[in-house]
Order: C-alpha cells, then sequence, then structure tokens
C-alpha cells in the first residue's frame, strides 16, 4: 500500500508490521516529503523495515500522493486480488475530520491495474497499459482536457453536455482555458471548489454557465469526483488530485473510472446534494468574492448533515441486509 500521511500511533502501519512479523510479504510506499507528516513518516518505514517489510520511497522527483491498497490472497477458487483506491490518506487522524471517497473492489480488472502500479512504483517493470487506472504524470492532464473536449462536441452536436467537478483546488491555466472554451460551447458545468480557485464564472462572452460553489462546514472537504454527461452515456471519475499544476507534473496521482451503474448514481446524488447546500455553501461571484447560498425562507439544506444522514441510513439497511442472510 501508499503511505503518504502517518499518524505516529497508525492502527494501520502497526497492522502492517504484525502481518511482515507473521510471515506476510509486505510492501509499503512510504512518502517522506508529506508536510507535517515527515516524522512520523520516518519512523514508520524504519520500524517496518526492522520487521521484515519491503519500504520504498517512491520515484525520484516526484511526490507520490496516490491513495491505494491491494491485497493478495490465496483462496479455495484460487488466487483473488482486493483494491481499495481512496481519495483520501490512511491516516487516523485525517479520516475522522475530512469527507472522502474510496472504491473497494475486486474485479479482476483493476486488480491488475494495482499490481502494475505497485510494480511501477517498486521499480520491477516500467509504465504499462493499464485497463482502467490513470496515473499522474503520465496523461492525467490530458485525459480531463479530453473529457471537456468531449463535453464540448457533445454541446455543439446538441445533445446532453454537462460537466459536475469536485475538488480541493482549481489553478491548472490548460484546464481553465478548456472549462472557458466549454462554457462558450454551451456547455453547463457546476465546479464544487473548496480552496483556490482561479476560474472566475459568470464573465460575459467567457464563462456565463459556470457555476462555482466552496461548501465550508464541519469536515474538510477532501474528495476529487468528476463527472461528464457525455452524451447521455455518464462517465465518472475519482482521483486523488486536484486541477493543479503540482499534481499533474510533479507528484505520482491516481485516477479511477467508476464503473457500475448504483455507484454512478450514487455520486451523482452526493454531488447534486452538495450543489443544493444552502447552510454553508459560498457561491463565488465575477470578480470572484464569495456570497453565502440562502434557502429564501426554505429549511436550508446542509450538505454534510444530510450525506451523513444518507449514510447511517444506508449502513442500517446493510446491516439488515446481513442479518438475514
Amino acid at each position: 500500500m501508499t503511505l503518504y500521511r502517518v499518524s505516529p500511533t497508525s492502527p494501520i502501519t502497526q497492522a502492517l508490521a504484525r502481518a511482515a512479523e507473521s510471515g506476510k510479504e509486505v510492501s509499503v510506499l512510504v512518502e517522506l516529503q508529506a508536510r507535517f507528516d515527515e516524522e512520523a513518516n520516518i519512523t514508520w518505514a524504519r520500524a517496518l523495515e526492522e520487521v521484515g517489510a519491503h519500504v520504498v520511497y517512491g520515484m525520484v522527483g516526484y511526490k507520490t500522493h496516490c491513495k491505494v491498497c491491494l491485497v493478495v490472497r490465496q483462496e479455495a477458487d484460487g488466487i483473488r486480488r482486493y483494491c481499495h483506491l481512496a481519495t483520501g490518506n490512511y491516516n487516523v487522524r485525517t479520516s475522522g475530520i475530512y469527507s472522502d471517497l474510496g472504491l473497494f473492489t475486486c474485479r479482476k480488472d483493476f486488480g491488475e491495474d494495482l499490481t502494475e502500479l505497485f510494480n511501477l512504483l517498486t521499480g520491477y517493470t516500467r509504465p504499462q497499459k493499464f485497463h482502467h487506472l490513470l496515473l499522474a504524470p503520465m496523461g492525467l492532464r490530458e485525459h480531463f482536457i479530453g473529457c471537456i473536449r468531449r463535453e464540448v462536441e457533445h454541446a455543439r452536436g446538441g445533445h446532453p453536455s454537462r460537466i459536475i467537478a469536485k475538488i480541493n483546488s482549481l489553478i491548472d491555466p490548460a484546464i481553465i482555458e478548456e472549462l472557458y472554451i466549454a462554457s462558450q460551447a454551451g456547455v453547463d458545468i457546476d465546479l464544487i471548489v473548496r480552496g483556490m480557485c482561479s476560474l472566475r464564472p459568470g464573465l460575459s462572452g467567457t464563462s456565463e454557465r459556470i457555476r462555482v460553489l466552496s461548501i465550508v462546514d464541519r469536515y474538510l472537504e477532501h474528495a476529487r469526483i468528476f463527472f461528464f454527461q457525455n452524451g447521455g452515456n455518464p462517465t465518472c471519475w475519482l482521483t486523488s488530485a486536484a486541477w493543479m499544476q503540482r499534481n499533474f507534473d510533479r507528484r505520482i496521482e491516481i485516477a479511477f473510472p467508476i464503473i457500475d451503474s448504483q455507484l454512478q448514481a450514487k455520486l451523482r446524488q452526493i454531488l447534486e446534494i452538495q450543489l443544493g447546500d444552502t447552510a454553508k455553501g459560498w457561491s463565488m461571484q465575477s470578480d470572484g468574492t464569495y456570497v453565502r447560498t440562502y434557502s429564501d425562507g426554505l429549511c436550508p439544506i446542509r450538505s454534510q448533515e444530510k450525506l451523513y444522514e444518507l449514510t447511517q441510513s444506508e449502513d442500517g439497511i446493510s446491516a439488515a441486509a446481513r442479518g438475514r442472510l
């Protein structure tokens, strides 16, 4: 697995150490340049090496920022690979105050992709072609530019076109230019940008069809979600990267598609709930200032609270289903 931010008392690194001590083969990529967490990362890297884990420190010149875990098991019907791909760090402290998303799957093609990724990160092979995975700095910006341009083609052809992006920051000039072009072509664009945003929405002749919303609430908005209408055949992506030059050019990042239609619907629901936030949302104006979003006398919608309630109800349904099995 990759470890970007490791807390001093990390239960995950303790579990990895126990696994290595019990004879399991453990490979861990520890990023030593994780700001504010360098000391803990170095301490755990040494501790894992001492118990026999294979510890690597990433590719020279690039910060490893992707969040992935691969568990390979010998089971009754053969080898099975369990994959976790995430937008957030494997950190006990930030997991309690950040809002993130992750995909847990044992699909064979995802397992093959993560195997190739770890072979690359540990220095065993050169980059290979992936089934689903996208990787920065090797083409991630170009992929998203391609997705934006595809929406432009759909809009000009009279087909459904829409972009919804939820990110930490938006400061990459190439992406911003493509979003302006898409707006001028008739694509409706909703951006949920927690922090820095160099794009200006609502500019006449440039970005009238772009809306920018920032949500500031109890939990730090940390997930990165991308939805493209694609002429009625939507595509959804999660990624460890914001739309920033450093993420595209100087970091090892991943993006991965959400293929299952039910999970796609779940992501769309999350995005629509957040876009409707009238309690903790801030709408960016064309001059770069922000104003609070209000409910016009109606009951305000606090998206984090609504998503929390939704998750709790789904957990209850899942528990009931498990009880029936």
